[in-house]
């Protein structure tokens, strides 16, 4: 499903109990300096990204000062989080002149501690090859070193090396609960390109061998995928940037299945091994 760049308002662009996606929750909020936002979503735990401007988060007696700042854009530095157990108020305020603030979140019933996750703690990955056109960075927020401190939730944001490529491929799927060969992960897209008026397309094949659907992807278009193969494009002479949002249904680790048809490309993409492992 493809939700197109709208005025949320600071509501949630994918709420608790989504029929698309049920397992995820999505917002953006939006503030200027001094400006406070609350929040608590009963059911999810989530995790606070600022993608531009600095935030002070409160949780309780858990606070993390000076969260962010990065300026024009996601690419204007790295990426901080601060993670937000289940149903607990959570408190932002705005400390630079402007801030747009993603907050994810993944079903999880039970409550755990809130903590910070700083630019030199995130987990770094590069992989792919400008030959392939399948060169990209990653950056885990909540990712593997987190394992054991969060419920069901992985937070991530992608990147295209280079300009023009492919991302998401060989074509995988993460719908259906059936270890070791694959999980059910509910996953949640917001997409970002530079320039702005740079774009994409986002492909969803239902089932191997069959036609399938395609959305054209802009600067600030939210993906939401519950079921199938879902690699996507960026246009030559652009990059891509997706805020990746994943919740497991019974589990936190990723096991994603590849698609038979292209699962050999596996072995012609460099480093995409390491990749794979690093969704825990």
């Amino acid at each position: 499903m493809h939700i197109p760049p709208h005025d949320n308002r600071n509501r949630p662009i994918v709420d608790a109990g989504n029929p698309t996606v049920p397992l995820n929750y999505f917002n953006i909020v939006r503030l200027k300096r001094g400006e406070a936002f609350e929040y608590a979503v009963p059911g999810y735990e989530t995790c606070i990204v600022p993608a531009t401007g600095t935030v002070d988060v409160a949780i309780g007696d858990f606070s993390a000062e000076a969260l962010g700042g990065r300026g024009v854009d996601v690419w204007d530095g790295e990426p901080e989080g601060v993670y937000v157990p289940t149903a607990a108020a959570a408190r932002m305020v705005c400390v630079s002149d402007a801030a747009e603030v993603f907050v994810a979140g993944a079903a999880f019933d039970e409550v755990l501690e809130p903590f910070a996750v700083r630019a030199d703690e995130l987990d770094l990955v590069q992989y792919g090859s400008d030959d392939t056109k399948t060169h990209r960075k990653i950056k885990h927020i909540l990712g593997q070193k987190q394992a054991g401190r969060v419920g069901r939730l992985l937070v991530s944001e992608l990147y295209t090396v280079g300009k023009g490529g492919w991302s998401g491929f060989p074509s995988h799927k993460h719908d259906t609960d059936r270890l070791p060969d694959e999980t059910r992960h509910d996953e949640t897209y917001n997409f970002r390109f530079r320039p702005r008026h740079g774009s994409g397309l986002q492909m969803l094949q239902r089932e191997d061998g069959q036609p399938g659907d395609a959305w054209h992807i802009v600067d600030g278009s939210t993906i939401c995928i519950d079921r199938g193969y879902h690699p996507c494009c960026v246009l030559p002479g652009y990059e891509m940037y997706y805020f990746t949002i994943l919740g497991g249904l019974s589990q936190r680790p990723l096991v994603q299945y590849f698609q038979p048809s292209h699962a050999d490309q596996i072995e012609t993409i460099p480093g995409i091994k390491d990749m794979i492992a690093k969704f825990k």
